[in-house]
C-alpha cells in the first residue's frame, strides 16, 4: 500500500484492496472514503466488496465518487462533511490518490490557507498548483 499522510489523522492512497483492510485497521485507520465510481477499471474491486471488507474490520466506509476531472459542489460538500464529522484516523483513496487529495484540498475541512493546502498536497507527492486560483 502506498499511503501518503496529508495531515495528522488523514491520508490518501491509490487503489487499495479488500485484503488490505486488516493492515489498515492495524495502522489505526477507522474510516475510509472511496472516491472512485464502480467500473472505472476492469480489475477494480466493487464498492460493495470494499465496503464489506472495511466493515468486517470495523472500519467505517463512505463512497463519494467523482470522475472525469469534475469536482461537483455536492461531492466537495459531502467530503467536507465526512472529514469534519469523523474524529478518527481516515484514509481516502481513488485510482492514483489525485482525486482524493484534490477533494481534500477543495473541501478544506481544516479551514487552512491556500499555501498550506497546496504544501500539504506537495508533501504527499501531488502537484495541485493548478488549483491555486480556485482556492483564492
Amino acid at each position: 500500500m502506498d499511503i501518503r499522510e496529508v495531515s495528522p489523522g488523514f491520508a490518501v492512497a491509490p487503489q487499495i484492496q479488500p485484503s488490505d483492510m486488516h493492515a489498515l485497521k492495524e495502522r489505526g485507520i477507522a474510516a475510509l472514503i472511496c472516491n472512485r465510481p464502480d467500473g472505472e477499471e476492469e480489475a477494480q474491486p466493487s464498492v460493495e466488496t470494499m465496503r464489506a471488507a472495511a466493515q468486517a474490520e470495523g472500519i467505517a466506509f463512505h463512497h463519494i465518487p467523482v470522475s472525469g476531472g469534475a469536482f461537483p459542489d455536492a461531492a466537495i460538500a459531502a467530503f467536507r462533511a465526512v472529514r469534519r464529522g469523523t474524529d478518527a484516523p481516515m484514509l481516502a483513496y481513488c485510482r492514483t490518490g489525485t482525486r482524493s487529495i484534490t477533494l481534500e484540498t477543495l473541501a478544506n475541512p481544516d479551514g487552512i490557507g491556500r499555501d498550506e493546502l497546496l504544501q500539504r498536497a506537495t508533501s504527499a507527492g501531488y502537484d495541485l498548483g493548478n488549483l491555486r486560483d480556485a482556492l483564492a
